[in-house]
């Protein structure tokens, strides 16, 4: 991969992200988990690329801003996300009681 190739996965990235939050937002559990498949597949193709050029000072400065857009994005779905993830677990944890006090009392 180029340097600018390098640059170019990160910054597709962002625009995912940024879809991610969108959807986050919108509550769309599943187009969130299908647009995380995707920046994973990213991912592997930075991995797959090795360790790759040293990137001039302009693909840094780009792939620098590529990532503080990507965690300031994440840091937002990851805001949304807890109380769901909160709601979820005391909902399974309260079911699992639900469960075990039935098995328990044969009810």
């Amino acid at each position: 991969m180029t340097g600018q190739d390098i640059v170019s996965v990160y910054e597709a990235m962002v625009g995912i992200t940024d879809q991610m939050l969108a959807a986050a937002t919108a509550n769309d559990w599943d187009r969130v988990v299908q647009l995380e498949q995707q920046c994973n597949a990213c991912v592997r193709q930075l991995k797959n690329g090795g360790d790759g050029p040293q990137l001039a000072a302009p693909e840094r400065v780009r792939k620098a801003n590529a990532i503080r857009r990507m965690l300031a994005s994440d840091r937002q779905i990851r805001d949304l996300t807890q109380p769901w993830m909160a709601k979820l677990s005391a909902l399974m944890n309260n079911n699992a009681t639900e469960r075990r006090l039935a098995r328990a009392y044969g009810v």
